[in-house]
């Protein structure tokens, strides 16, 4: 009995968030990627194989692989493709030769 307790307690605490636009969604997916996660994607976005993204980085190939794993979780895509092409849809990534500063 205490255990449901408890779970009911804490349920309090969780609200639904309701977004009144899709740029709010969209801020709000943006928001929930890493910094580091962002900067993979930007690298992916210019085509650079997940090697060439932790030679740049100074960080190991596995990290940057499970970057982008958790990339594509949180953006719900497939493919690298798809993932960048959901992340510049959502202003997460812009193309290189985008002359808007950085969100």
């Amino acid at each position: 009995m205490p255990r449901t307790r408890l779970f009911r307690q804490s349920q309090q605490f969780w609200r639904p968030v309701v977004f009144s636009s899709a740029e709010g969604l969209e801020e709000a997916i943006g928001r929930s990627l890493s910094q580091r996660e962002i900067e993979i994607l930007r690298h992916v976005a210019l085509g650079e194989t997940s090697k060439e993204i932790a030679i740049a980085l100074g960080i190991g190939e596995r990290t940057v692989n499970w970057h982008i794993g958790k990339a594509f979780h949180k953006l719900g895509a497939g493919s690298r493709a798809e993932a960048v092409a959901l992340a510049m849809e959502q202003g997460i990534v812009r193309r290189p030769h985008d002359s808007r500063t950085e969100p």
